[in-house]
């Protein structure tokens, strides 16, 4: 049977993969996923965000073996995804050429936090 532990673990696995594919993603629909115009290389900043979540996204994938004693990555992860969504939401709201953010890396932070947070709350009772 298959409960929120083992979904916990493809959802990890999930995310992680995606967060190591912020790059891609910008080349794709940069109006969702960069806050400055021309090749996503050509910001320092956004470089070193790209470099940020790639890192994350396999800290990720890793603790997706073992959840539970990874709990505090995945709380991290769910509240600074909060955070960064909730700054960027109202930086777009501020900035009418950023709206894309909007539809683009506001609510995928958001869907992380909830997954995460909801599949891990979970989790624990499962493995039981």
């Amino acid at each position: 049977m298959i409960g929120r532990y083992s979904y916990l673990q493809v959802a990890l696995v999930l995310f992680g993969a995606i967060f190591c594919l912020i790059y891609p993603l910008a080349l794709v629909w940069p109006s969702g996923w960069m806050w400055h115009e021309g090749a996503p290389q050509a910001s320092h900043y956004y470089m070193m965000i790209v470099g940020v979540y790639a890192t994350l996204g396999i800290f990720l994938i890793r603790a997706a073996a073992n959840p539970l004693a990874h709990r505090s990555l995945i709380w991290f992860t769910v509240w600074s995804s909060v955070v960064h969504a909730g700054i960027m939401a109202v930086q777009s709201l501020q900035n009418p050429e950023h709206m894309g953010h909007m539809l683009g890396d506001v609510p995928a932070l958001l869907l992380v936090a909830l997954v995460l947070g909801l599949l891990l709350r979970g989790a624990k009772e499962d493995r039981v």
